[in-house]
């Protein structure tokens, strides 16, 4: 009896010992176990976890909250220590630089934030094992395939999250260009089949990040949370979910990322940490705590200010310093915690989805030695990774600068793997466009892709027909089927990495307003149970439409076994009477692409390219299936392509 009085005395003094040190912030009980309740007094710490195993051992905890700043943190828990505490201009805000040992171990732990005359905080933090080791995050490249979606636009997997209460644009209206439409993950997760079909072997989502703007947030580049989904898109698990049924099925998630500018109304803006956490806050000061279209100072978008040896200053600043739209304020990369925020946040969406690349909008934009370290520091981690960035420029001099390994005089190098080949594809426009001329038509292509002396290496830029942010192929093509075939073979068939935006498959267009970005992000018929069109399943299509489907289905899939076309060597002869001729060679595969402008048969002397080694080899063509002999020539029966390979 009188041991058990005794246990249950020492039973209760441990438990006041305990709540003593939970309101005292006792450094003793910073670290927990599982077992133990985790506890949340901080409003804000991001990265929200993180992962030991890194080759760099350091991490930087954003902290917000009010007047954290008074407070001083501690932490007991073993391979964890605090580095340096730093503060910010205002005083709800603290910068923690911890080290991570090789001696730390995956588990929870207490942040404590002792106030001298007041309640300590206590903030829960883990770290977790890495999910798999740093070589298998595997990125894309010259053997993808990639399809571009407007998540808002391509279905609606779940009704139940289209609207919220809480969030500024609180309704959809699928009749309005610019509302949203309630396209959303699942919707992407549940047509995967349709597009491993295709022959696509990665997706890239335009961003899933919250953008609680109060209109035309559906596109995603406004984020205001880097570190949740969009609830109308789904929640973190319904990501999560599509990169593992994607990879099930050998296909790569690609994130789109923003590192230039956030949106308005993301959480900080009305609460920046420093003077200079985004460019031009003077103007936000001035004009009492908002921003307004005739207060904001935007970019002059001039981007050749990063590569140009007689830029003025004025015009570098302008173009790095100014915001790219009103409702997006220009982070300032050259502040040193803002830099490590938006490098940590991308990492930690790689460790968190498992993501197979990354897109990084508007990459000449921001400062470009921030870019630098961005990628560099990525890819350091992450050595068979890709990320492409944008950068909108038909010269390829300014393209070729910004991808890694280019011989630039200013010695800069990017540690970007992919540019976007914009020169390429307005060239592919252009001669298809145009009446053949000795300056016009197929030269174009033909000269186009002879720049490609200039690139570090060209298999590794992103070719594409279109893009969610220009008018759809379809369009630019003036409607023509026959040239939208002949622009998706050849860019397919290119040293590159092919992206095709969503709906091109089955010619979408928007003729009805050229280049209007609500019209070209139009909804795909049957993303919505009310459609009556139906493209996942062909109902309602007309026949150019399931002709597209099918000749893009058959093209895609031979391109996805096709080592040639993967990584070929490339052998092209300059057009002729309307013809131009493109060779991927690589050991016993040979794959032959045929451009023909002729709306009258033509013979084609196959003798003139005797030098690629074809004579006598039996080719199929992977459209048609039929078999022939490379001899003396070939009749090109119609305009069009033809793409022959020497698989049987």
């Amino acid at each position: 009896m009188k041991t058990s009085i005794k246990l249950i005395v020492l039973s209760l003094l441990y438990i006041g010992i305990s709540c003593k040190q939970k309101n005292t912030g006792d450094s003793k009980v910073s670290s927990v176990d599982e077992s133990m309740e985790e506890v949340h007094d901080i409003e804000r710490v991001e990265p929200p976890n993180w992962w030991i195993g890194f080759k760099k051992p350091e991490l930087q905890l954003l902290v917000k909250h009010p007047n954290i700043s008074a407070s001083i943190p501690e932490i007991n828990y073993h391979g964890i220590t605090i580095k340096k505490v730093n503060k910010a201009d205002s005083p709800n805000y603290l910068f923690i630089d911890l080290n991570i040992s090789e001696t730390a171990k995956p588990g929870k732990f207490n942040i404590t934030f002792k106030f001298e005359g007041a309640e300590d905080l206590v903030q829960t933090y883990e770290l977790k094992s890495r999910e798999r080791p740093t070589e298998d995050y595997v990125g894309f490249d010259s053997s993808d395939a990639i399809y571009l979606i407007t998540p808002d636009r391509f279905a609606n997997g779940n009704t139940e999250n289209d609207t919220f209460e809480n969030l500024n644009e609180k309704t959809i209206n699928r009749k309005d260009d610019y509302a949203r439409h309630g396209g959303d993950i699942a919707g992407i997760t549940s047509h995967l089949d349709y597009i491993e079909d295709l022959g696509f072997t990665a997706i890239w989502p335009c961003p899933l990040l919250t953008n609680d703007m109060h209109r035309a947030s559906y596109h995603g580049y406004a984020i205001t949370d880097l570190y949740e989904i969009d609830p109308r898109f789904g929640t973190l698990d319904d990501y999560k979910n599509l990169a593992s049924k994607m990879a099930e099925k050998g296909m790569k998630l690609i994130m789109d990322q923003v590192a230039n500018h956030c949106g308005v109304e993301h959480w900080w803006m009305k609460d920046l940490p420093f003077k200079d956490w985004v460019n031009y806050q003077e103007v936000y000061e001035a004009n009492r705590g908002s921003w307004t279209n005739k207060t904001t100072i935007s970019s002059n978008h001039k981007r050749t200010t990063n590569q140009d040896l007689y830029a003025s200053k004025k015009d570098k600043e302008a173009m790095g310093n100014g915001w790219f739209v009103s409702g997006m304020p220009d982070l300032n990369q050259r502040n040193p915690f803002m830099a490590r925020y938006i490098i940590q946040n991308s990492i930690w969406w790689i460790e968190t989805v498992g993501l197979g690349g990354i897109r990084q909008d508007t990459y000449p934009y921001p400062d470009k030695d921030f870019m630098s370290d961005w990628a560099g520091t990525i890819m350091n981690e992450y050595p068979n990774f890709s990320i492409v960035g944008e950068e909108w420029s038909f010269n390829p001099l300014l393209i070729g600068y910004w991808q890694d390994g280019a011989n630039n005089k200013d010695g800069y190098d990017s540690n970007l793997k992919s540019p976007m080949d914009f020169a390429m594809q307005g060239l592919i426009i252009e001669a298809l466009n145009e009446n053949e001329s000795w300056d016009k038509g197929l030269v174009k292509i033909y000269e186009g892709l002879a720049n490609d002396f200039h690139y570090a290496t060209p298999k590794d830029l992103m070719i594409f027909p279109d893009n969610h942010d220009m008018s759809r192929v379809f369009t630019q093509l003036k409607g023509d089927v026959i040239n939208t075939k002949i622009a998706l073979s050849y860019l397919l068939t290119l040293p590159r990495i092919p992206q095709l935006y969503y709906g091109t498959e089955i010619l979408m267009n928007d003729f009805e307003k050229p280049g209007d970005h609500g019209v070209i992000r139009t909804d795909f018929p049957g993303g919505w149970d009310e459609d009556t069109m139906n493209a996942f399943t062909g109902i309602g299509l007309a026949e150019d439409q399931k002709e597209m489907q099918l000749y893009l289905k058959k093209l895609l899939n031979f391109r996805k076994s096709s080592k040639a076309i993967h990584d070929g060597k490339t052998i092209h002869f300059a057009p002729e009477k309307g013809v131009y001729v493109l060779f991927r060679i690589l050991e016993e595969e040979t794959v032959v692409h045929i451009i023909n402008k002729n709306n009258k048969p033509i013979e084609l002397d196959l003798k003139r390219f005797e030098e690629v080694g074809l004579v006598g080899k039996s080719m199929n063509n992977v459209i048609t299936g039929e078999t022939i002999i490379w001899n003396d020539t070939l009749e090109l029966k119609m305009k069009g392509s033809v793409i022959l390979t020497t698989r049987l």
